[in-house]
C-alpha cells in the first residue's frame, strides 16, 4: 500500500523539474455569467442569435426566470421533465449566472452556471433537451511559503492562498497550534495539490506535506498512509498530529480568565479556585467535545449555568459550562465524537457576560487546559518507519529546494 504513495514523491519531483512551480494562488473577476466557451462548443451557434444575461436571485426559480424570457407554461414543463435525469431543475442557487440565446424574440437556448465547471444547456424549442458543458479543470502542485505578521487569515489571503488551504491547515494542526497565539515571523510552508478551473483554484485536494515554524522551531505534518483506507497527518518522529483532544473546544476571541487556585470571582469579589479557562466568544457560538467520550451530565449546574460533562476514558474528563444551549440530542449517556457540537456558548449561571468556562480532570484533579499537552494517538506502526522516512526526505528535499528558489526569486 505504501508503494503508491511513494511514486507519489517521485512524480512531485517530475513535475517540480518539468514545470513552473507555482508560489502563490491568483483570484479573477468573472464576468456577469462566466461562460465557459463560445460558439459552437455549447452544441449551437451563438453569433446568429440575440444574448441576455443575468444573475439568479435569492427565491428564483428556473420556470420563474424561464417564464419571464417568453418561454409558456407548457414549453417549460416539457424542458423541465427532459433535464429531471440531469440536474435537479428544482434547485437554483442565488449569484449564479445565466445566458438566454433568442431570434425573432423567442427564446432558444437558455444557459446556467451550475458551479463553476459545469454549466446546464438547455435547448428551449422541440425536441427539448438538457445537457452538461464541463470546462476543463487541471490539476497543479502548488507551493506556499507565508511569514505571518499580523494573522494567519490577513497574510495568507495576501500571498494569494486560497480560504480552502488555510481551513485545511487549521483542521491539520488543530491538535498543535493554537491559532490564537501565532506571533509575527511565524512561518507556514506548504506543499499541495489543487484544482484550477479557467485559471481559478476551485479545490485544494490534497495537502501533501507543511512546516510550521514557531521560535526557532519547525513542526512538520507529513501525509502518510496509515493503512489502505485512511491517510493521516505525522510528526518527523512518526507520532500522529491527530491527538487525543483538541487544543480548544471553540473559536474564541480571547481568553478572559486563566487557570488559578486563587482567583477572585468576578461577580461576588470572593477568592477562590478557578480550575478552568474562560474564553469570550460571542453568544451562540458553537462549543465542541475535545475528544471521544460519553456524557455524564447535560443539566444546570448552579453557578455554572448549563454545563456538559464529558468522561473521555478512565483517565479524562471534560467539562463546558455556561451554555445558552445544548447540541442536538446531547443529555447523559450519549456518546459523542470528537470535533462535535456539544452546545453553544452562552452566559447562564453566575456570570458577566457570553464565554465559556472549559475545564480538564485527570483522575479527578483539576488540569490547566492552557499548558495540558494531549496524550497522543496511536503511533506509526514500526514496519511502516523505513517507507515513512523515504517519503519524509523526500517531501522534506522538495519544499527546502522550493524555499531557496523562492528567496532568490524574491531577493531579485
Amino acid at each position: 500500500m505504501y508503494k503508491s504513495f511513494l511514486s507519489s514523491v517521485t512524480g512531485i519531483t517530475v513535475i517540480l523539474l518539468s514545470v513552473s512551480i507555482i508560489f502563490s494562488c491568483s483570484r479573477k473577476n468573472n464576468p456577469v455569467s462566466e461562460p465557459v466557451c463560445t460558439g459552437s462548443c455549447w452544441g449551437f451557434d451563438t453569433d446568429s442569435l440575440d444574448m441576455s444575461e443575468g444573475r439568479v436571485v435569492n427565491g428564483e426559480s428556473l420556470s420563474g426566470i424561464l417564464s419571464g424570457l417568453g418561454l409558456s407554461y407548457k414549453d417549460i414543463g416539457s424542458l423541465i421533465s427532459a433535464g429531471d435525469t440531469v440536474a435537479d431543475m428544482a434547485s437554483l442557487k442565488a449569484g449564479n449566472g445565466w445566458q438566454a440565446y433568442s431570434s425573432n424574440d423567442s427564446l432558444k437556448y437558455f444557459l446556467y452556471s451550475e458551479d463553476k465547471v459545469h454549466t446546464l444547456v438547455f435547448k428551449c424549442y422541440m425536441p427539448f433537451d438538457v445537457h452538461v458543458v464541463s470546462k476543463t479543470v487541471d490539476e497543479q502542485l502548488a507551493y506556499t511559503d507565508v511569514a505571518i505578521h499580523s494573522s494567519l487569515w490577513n497574510d495568507m489571503i495576501s500571498a494569494g492562498a486560497t480560504p480552502s488551504l488555510i481551513l485545511d491547515l487549521s483542521e491539520i494542526y488543530a491538535w498543535t497550534v493554537d491559532f490564537f497565539g501565532l506571533q509575527p515571523n511565524d512561518r507556514f510552508r506548504v506543499l499541495y495539490k489543487r484544482r484550477v478551473c479557467s485559471g481559478e483554484v476551485i479545490s485544494i485536494d490534497t495537502i501533501y506535506y507543511a512546516v510550521f515554524s514557531h521560535n526557532g522551531k519547525d513542526y512538520p505534518a507529513i501525509r502518510f498512509d496509515r493503512d489502505e483506507n485512511e491517510s493521516f497527518y505525522w510528526d518527523a518522529s512518526g507520532r500522529s498530529l491527530r491527538k487525543s483532544f483538541l487544543k480548544a473546544p471553540l473559536k474564541y476571541s480571547r481568553v478572559s480568565s486563566r487557570f488559578s487556585f486563587a482567583r477572585r470571582n468576578p461577580v461576588t469579589g470572593v477568592v477562590c479556585p478557578h480550575t478552568g479557562v474562560d474564553y469570550a466568544a460571542p453568544r451562540g457560538t458553537p462549543v465542541v467535545a475535545v475528544g471521544d467520550g460519553t456524557v455524564l451530565k447535560a443539566a444546570w449546574s448552579g453557578a455554572g449555568g448549563n454545563m456538559v460533562k464529558i468522561r473521555h476514558n478512565s483517565v479524562y474528563t471534560t467539562a463546558y459550562m455556561h451554555l445558552s444551549r445544548y447540541g442536538k440530542g446531547i443529555r447523559s449517556g450519549k456518546r459523542v465524537t470528537q470535533g462535535q457540537v456539544i452546545g453553544y456558548v452562552g452566559s447562564t449561571g453566575r456570570s458577566t457576560g457570553p464565554h465559556l468556562d472549559f475545564r480538564i480532570w485527570k483522575n479527578g484533579s483539576p488540569l490547566n487546559p492552557l499548558s495540558f499537552i494531549s496524550p497522543p494517538a496511536a503511533p506509526l506502526k514500526e514496519e511502516n518507519r523505513a517507507a515513512f522516512d523515504s517519503v519524509y526526505a523526500g517531501y522534506k528535499s522538495i519544499t527546502d529546494s522550493l524555499s531557496l528558489s523562492l528567496k532568490e526569486k524574491r531577493m531579485k
